[in-house]
């Protein structure tokens, strides 16, 4: 994997500056320029706060990952539905993907069902609850009222 001075290098030789330029864009000199994309010298928050002002993608430049990924077509027609949708249409799509992504650990699916019952003469309920109950349970048995 690439270092920080080697991205922050290649970033400037794929904008075509020269060290001269790329280092004004950073409000730093030539020569601090120099030592960072060599490696002797890491630059401080100010230098990447006024690179990514100028448009220079500083997550790349820390990660290697880059932050300008373009969505693919689905990806953008999924977004622009999603966000026209309303509270429940949103709620509704994302029951659905965490659905079809069981396998996951942050789904709903994933998660072991659980029941707390806490009060004395009310219940109060928390957590997951399947199927109905119809009646007061004594036990393991449903009492009906006479």
């Amino acid at each position: 994997m690439m270092e920080f001075n080697e991205r922050l290098k290649l970033e400037r030789k794929r904008l075509g500056l020269s060290q001269e330029k790329f280092a004004a864009l950073g409000g730093v000199t030539r020569d601090t320029q120099m030592n960072y994309e060599n490696g002797s010298r890491k630059p401080d928050s100010a230098y990447l706060t006024a690179m990514a002002v100028a448009g220079i993608d500083v997550l790349f430049l820390l990660t290697g990952e880059s932050s300008n990924a373009p969505l693919t077509k689905d990806e953008s027609d999924l977004l622009e539905g999603f966000r026209s949708l309303d509270i429940r249409g949103k709620a509704g799509v994302l029951g659905m993907i965490f659905g079809l992504t069981s396998g996951s650990e942050s789904s709903p699916g994933a998660r072991t069902p659980a029941m707390n019952i806490k009060g004395n003469v009310g219940h109060q309920i928390h957590g997951d609850v399947f199927g109905t109950i119809k009646g007061v349970v004594m036990g393991n048995k449903i009492v009906k009222k006479k």
